[in-house]
């Protein structure tokens, strides 16, 4: 009678030995499809914010795109600006010419539509010379030390389109 108690005592051992083995098969599945679920999550997160990145930049390039759609052509326009400006320097300050008159009405016109559209000059007499917003023509010396190193004369306007350069001023610098 004791070998029976033994061998119901070692097949009871193993049964219950099955049975974690079971549990834990049926808790690595649950895992696994855990762990699957999780991934799957993360790629999905991940996927949503590369698609809203996607769309904010292409937001931001599709209005950079309209704000810069025109600059050729106003690039183009600033030639008869600077025509306007040197016809207005070459007839003087005669106030009762009405040919004068004219060409200040048209020049203001012309200016009021590009500025608009985002156009705005650059004020570069007397700054401190910046190869960012400057085209140096040429140096020259001068006598006052302050004037060292900064725009001495604007020989051709700079312009601004939108804050960013559509044309650098070309200038002459004080050595």
């Amino acid at each position: 009678m004791s070998e029976e108690k033994e061998n119901q005592q070692i097949t009871d051992t193993p049964e219950g030995a099955e049975q974690v083995t079971a549990q834990s098969v049926e808790t690595d599945p649950l895992t696994a499809l855990q762990k699957e679920l999780d991934e799957v999550k993360d790629q999905h997160l991940r996927l949503y914010a590369e698609f809203e990145n996607f769309k904010r930049r292409t937001r931001t390039e599709r209005a950079d795109l309209i704000k810069s759609a025109g600059s050729d052509i106003i690039s183009s326009m600033l030639t008869v600006l600077d025509d306007f400006d040197r016809a207005l320097k070459a007839m003087g300050n005669a106030e009762e010419n009405p040919v004068r008159e004219g060409i200040v009405l048209i020049h203001q016109k012309m200016i009021g539509l590009l500025e608009q559209r985002g156009l705005k000059a650059m004020d570069a007499s007397g700054q401190l010379f910046d190869a960012d917003l400057h085209d140096a023509i040429t140096n020259i010396p001068v006598q006052d030390e302050n004037m060292k190193g900064k725009v001495v004369e604007e020989v051709e306007k700079g312009y601004w389109l939108n804050d960013k350069v559509l044309r650098f001023a070309k200038v002459v610098v004080g050595q």
